[in-house]
């Protein structure tokens, strides 16, 4: 499978929903469409981690499936708002370094 940066995902997307007229759904809508998402994506975690089996008749569909759904969702939303994902990556990666850098137990190096 080809690598993509985030910048060539978001291109990628861009160029999907610009050849249609109907273009990017509203923020509003992109919302619903996300959450929606999760919820499937929710499913599919509870059948393989929980105590909730499928029925014999459901689709199988996989988590890798159901993250690929999340993630165009979550890049058409960010396209749609004019967002740089690699920015607001870096962002939430600086608060993340900053703000909860001694939040959790590090795993300590071997001193031998």
């Amino acid at each position: 499978m080809t690598e993509r940066s985030m910048k060539d995902m978001q291109d990628e997307v861009d160029t999907y929903i610009s050849q249609f007229k109907e273009g990017y759904f509203s923020p509003l809508a992109m919302m619903a469409r996300l959450t929606e998402e999760m919820g499937e994506l929710a499913r599919e975690v509870n059948h393989f981690y929980g105590e909730k089996p499928k029925k014999n008749d459901e689709e199988a569909k996989t988590m890798e499936q159901e993250l690929g759904d999340v993630l165009f969702v979550m890049i058409c939303l960010a396209n749609s708002l004019d967002i740089d994902l690699d920015e607001a990556f870096g962002l939430v990666m600086e608060k993340f370094n900053t703000r909860d850098k001694d939040r959790w137990t590090r795993i300590e190096e071997d001193q031998s």
